[in-house]
């Protein structure tokens, strides 16, 4: 099930849903008509007190459906959960509006009885008054899961559009060795920009296509590109949910040191992340190729390669030479645009090594048109 939190409706308050529901009783009673006074009245106040806990008893199960089931989402989703609001907040606050719509129909129905058993007016309207006081004790009870709620949508739409089945390069590496640059000269569109709910950093998420399927690139700055002391517990949560996520973790190294950080300790960084995503395919890229000197030695080779693939129409999926640095690394240029393309259909190559042919292991949606090559 894939998650999308920005299409998640707007979470009603406890005041707003109650106004909803009392303002819908009383026009359904308006629309009531017997020349019988007890007749009327009765039918009235059932219908009135019917009404309400309809409204507010649907209200809630409906907020309940729309909310994505953790039994049933991905584990990156859970994972980022559970870094951002807790997926045991998550599941009680959305247990607590499903107690309520049961408590509000039990309460509807033995008020209900109450003013069909009697023939006295003033008893009817104690069983109608009684009926929404109930109600309203029932919602003061859920109120505060329903701000929760509302608080958490705002924090959770903000959390990067993915869909786990397509491909994902996670690209990390220190800061300023040109991670944004990077992806944004590979993106084929603009780049999606997002604050993470639980740090001050952004979130940069690219997309190139390729035969119609979206390989998606996830920039994580401020999370693998800090020392392992300089890391919460939230933000190592959000680094378990990579591991769920990546098909492929690319990690760049500036060999110029132009980025500020020593070689030595983009090393030991390099390191960290080969240990904190171990079930991820981990590749090395130096970034900045055009300030190595001297210039990688297949430099004029590659960028002829890359030019006739483009004036050919990007045509199939060749092994274009890759641009090598000293240390037999695939290097690349975004200022200049050499290297680029033969790395993304090399990155093309490693992904589709990666995913499986046997439908039996494939999840659900496998067979949608925009995943065929």
């Amino acid at each position: 099930m894939k998650v999308e939190w920005r299409t998640l409706p707007t979470v009603l308050t406890e005041e707003e849903m109650l106004d909803k529901a009392f303002s819908r009783a009383k026009k359904a009673a308006d629309r009531v008509e017997d020349r019988d006074r007890v007749f009327r009245t009765r039918k009235q106040l059932t219908r009135m007190v019917q009404t309400a806990a309809d409204v507010l008893s649907t209200s809630l199960t409906e907020t309940v459906k729309v909310w994505p089931s953790l039994d049933q989402s991905p584990e990156f989703d859970v994972a980022m959960i559970e870094a951002c609001v807790g997926t045991d907040a998550y599941r009680h606050h959305l247990s607590i509006l499903d107690w309520g719509a049961v408590q509000i129909n039990k309460i509807a129905t033995q008020n209900a009885r109450k003013i069909t058993r009697t023939a006295q007016i003033p008893l009817m309207h104690d069983a109608r008054k009684e009926a929404y006081g109930r109600m309203s004790s029932i919602m003061g009870r859920v109120g505060a899961s329903l701000t929760w709620l509302g608080e958490s949508r705002e924090t959770l739409k903000r959390l990067p559009h993915l869909d786990p089945l397509q491909p994902i390069i996670v690209v990390c590496g220190a800061p300023n060795v040109g991670k944004s640059a990077f992806i944004g000269a590979l993106s084929t569109g603009t780049m999606e920009v997002n604050h993470y709910p639980f740090t001050t950093k952004q979130l940069h998420v690219g997309h190139f296509l390729h035969r119609r399927l979206a390989h998606q690139m996830l920039d994580t700055p401020g999370l693998l590109d800090r020392p392992m002391e300089d890391r919460n517990a939230i933000e190592m949560q959000a680094i378990a949910a990579l591991e769920h996520v990546g098909s492929i973790a690319l990690f760049l190294i500036d060999e110029s040191a132009s980025c500020g950080t020593p070689l030595e300790e983009q090393l030991h960084l390099l390191e960290e992340v080969r240990h904190l995503l171990p079930g991820t395919r981990l590749l090395e890229v130096t970034s900045k190729a055009d300030l190595l000197e001297p210039r990688p030695e297949g430099w004029s080779t590659t960028k002829e390669a890359e030019a006739a693939w483009r004036d050919a129409g990007r045509q199939g999926l060749p092994e274009l030479p890759l641009l090598l640095d000293d240390e037999g690394r695939p290097t690349v240029s975004a200022v200049e645009d050499v290297g680029l393309e033969a790395l993304r259909l090399h990155l093309v190559r490693l992904c589709a090594e990666g995913r499986s042919n046997d439908a039996l292991s494939l999840p659900d949606g496998w067979h949608r048109s925009d995943l065929e090559a």
